[in-house]
C-alpha cells in the first residue's frame, strides 16, 4: 500500500476523530475543514480534485439551507410556541401521550421533509412543549434525534443520504416502496418499544400541565406554516418525479422567508444570523476528504471485497455489509460513508437485497452515536442553543440499546 495514501488516510481519520470528539469544544466545522485543507495543502488530493468533492455537494447544501431559513424564521415567528401549546392541550397531562405524540409526529416530518428538518424544525419545537409543560426535556428530545434517523428511508426524500447513496440510479417510487416499507416500519416500531422502555422511569416520575396559555399565530407565524408544508408537497412531488430535492427546498425556503419578512416589514438580519452555517462547511470538508478515499483506491478495494463476498452468498454478503455500513457511519459519519457506499454500489450492478443493506446501514446505523449522522449533529447545533449539552458517552449507552434490535429487524425484513 502506498505511503502517500497511509498518510492521507491518517489525515482523515484524525479530522474525523476531531468532528466527533470535538477538542477545545470547538466546532464539527473546524476538524472537518483542517482535514481537508491538510489533504490539499500537503499534496494528497490537488484543489481541482477537491473543489470536484465540495461540487457534489451542492444539492446537500441547498437542501440544508432552505431548511434552516424556515426552520429560522418558524422560531422567530412564533410558530413553534404555538405548535408546543398544541401538543401539551393533546397531552391532557400525560407524559407517555406527550411522548407518543411527539414520536408521531417526527415520523411524519422526517418521512415527508428529511430527517434533516426534524433535527432542526421539530427539536426547537419539542423543546418549547417540554418547557411550556414544565417537563424535563431530555427524553422527548431523544425522541427527535432516534426517530431522525429510524424513519429516513420510508422515501427517497427523507434522508439526504438517500440522494448521496443512489444518486442517479434512484430506483421509482413504487419500487423504493416495495423494498423499503416493510424495513422502514421495522425500524420505526423497534426504535419506539426500545426507547419507550428506556425512558419508562424518567416518564413515570414526570408530571406535565393539562394546558398553558395559547400564544396567538401572527400573519408571519401562518405564512411559515404554510412554507413548510409547500416544502413537503414540492419533496414528495420531485421525489415522484425522480428530480433533485435540494434546489425546490432552496427556492421554497428563500421565498418564504422574503413573503414573510415583506409582509411583517421586518430585517432579513435575525433570521440569517439564526441559521447555522457552520453546517456547511462541515458538509463540504466532509465530501473533500470522500473524494481523497476515491483517489486513494479505497473504492476499489472496498468494491473487490463485495463482490467476492456476493459470489459467496447474497444474503451473507447483505448482512455483512449492512452492519458494516451501519457501524462505520458511527466512525466516520453517514454522509461521507454514504459517498463511499455509494460509490461501490454504482461501480458494479449489485443484487437488490446487498443494496437495500447497504442504505439501511447508512440511514439507521448512525443512530449509536451523536456524530453518525448530519442530522444528530443539527440536533445536537438545536440543543446547543437552548444550553442543553449530551455528551457522546450517555448518547451511546443509550444507542447501543435502541439501534442494535431495530437495524436487525430492518435488515431481515430487507433481505428476507
Amino acid at each position: 500500500m502506498p505511503s502517500d495514501a497511509i498518510w492521507a488516510w491518517s489525515i482523515i481519520v484524525a479530522a474525523t476523530a476531531g468532528v466527533i470528539i470535538r477538542p477545545f469544544r470547538l466546532p464539527e466545522a473546524i476538524w472537518a475543514m483542517l482535514g481537508a485543507v491538510a489533504l490539499v495543502l500537503l499534496g494528497f488530493l490537488s484543489w481541482q480534485d477537491a473543489l470536484v468533492g465540495i461540487e457534489k455537494g451542492v444539492d446537500v447544501y441547498l437542501f440544508l439551507i432552505g431548511m434552516m431559513l424556515i426552520a429560522e424564521l418558524a422560531r422567530l415567528e412564533g410558530l413553534f410556541d404555538y405548535l408546543a401549546a398544541l401538543a401539551v392541550e393533546y397531552a391532557a397531562g400525560s407524559p407517555q401521550r406527550l411522548f407518543l405524540l411527539i414520536y408521531i409526529v417526527g415520523t411524519v416530518v422526517t418521512v415527508l421533509l428529511s430527517n434533516d428538518a426534524t433535527a432542526i424544525v421539530l427539536t426547537p419545537a419539542v423543546y418549547a412543549a417540554t418547557r411550556a409543560a414544565g417537563a424535563k426535556p431530555l427524553p422527548y428530545l431523544f425522541v427527535c434525534a432516534f426517530i431522525a434517523n429510524a424513519a429516513s428511508f420510508v422515501l427517497p426524500i427523507s434522508n439526504p443520504a438517500n440522494l448521496v447513496v443512489f444518486g442517479a440510479r434512484m430506483p421509482q417510487l413504487t419500487e423504493w416502496l416495495r423494498l423499503f416499507a416493510l424495513p422502514s416500519a421495522a425500524s420505526i416500531l423497534l426504535t419506539y418499544i426500545v426507547l419507550r422502555l428506556t425512558q419508562h422511569r424518567a416518564l413515570k416520575e414526570e408530571t406535565i400541565a393539562r394546558s398553558v396559555p395559547h400564544p396567538k399565530l401572527g400573519r408571519g407565524g401562518k405564512l411559515t406554516a404554510l412554507g413548510i408544508v409547500a416544502i413537503g408537497v414540492v419533496l414528495v412531488t420531485a421525489s415522484a418525479l425522480d428530480k433533485q430535492l435540494g434546489l425546490p427546498t432552496f427556492i421554497c425556503g428563500v421565498a418564504t422567508a422574503a413573503i414573510v419578512l415583506l409582509v411583517s416589514r421586518q430585517s432579513p438580519l435575525p433570521v440569517l444570523r439564526g441559521v447555522s452555517w457552520s453546517v456547511l462547511p462541515l458538509v463540504g470538508g466532509l465530501f473533500v476528504m470522500v473524494e481523497t478515499l476515491v483517489k486513494t483506491g479505497v473504492i476499489g478495494q472496498l468494491s473487490a471485497l463485495l463482490n467476492e463476498a456476493v459470489a459467496q452468498s447474497i444474503p451473507k454478503a447483505a448482512w455483512s455489509v449492512g452492519i458494516a455500513t451501519g457501524v462505520a457511519t458511527n466512525i466516520a459519519n453517514n454522509l461521507p460513508v454514504g459517498l463511499v457506499a455509494g460509490s461501490v454500489a454504482a461501480s458494479d450492478h449489485l443484487p437488490a437485497p446487498v443494496v437495500s443493506a447497504i442504505l439501511i446501514g447508512v440511514d439507521l446505523g448512525p443512530n449509536l452515536s451523536v456524530t453518525g449522522s448530519l442530522a444528530t449533529i443539527l440536533w445536537l447545533v438545536a440543543l446547543r442553543r437552548e444550553k442543553i449539552e449530551v455528551g457522546a458517552w450517555p448518547f451511546l449507552k443509550l444507542g447501543m440499546l435502541v439501534t442494535p434490535p431495530a437495524l436487525i429487524a430492518a435488515l431481515a425484513a430487507a433481505i428476507r
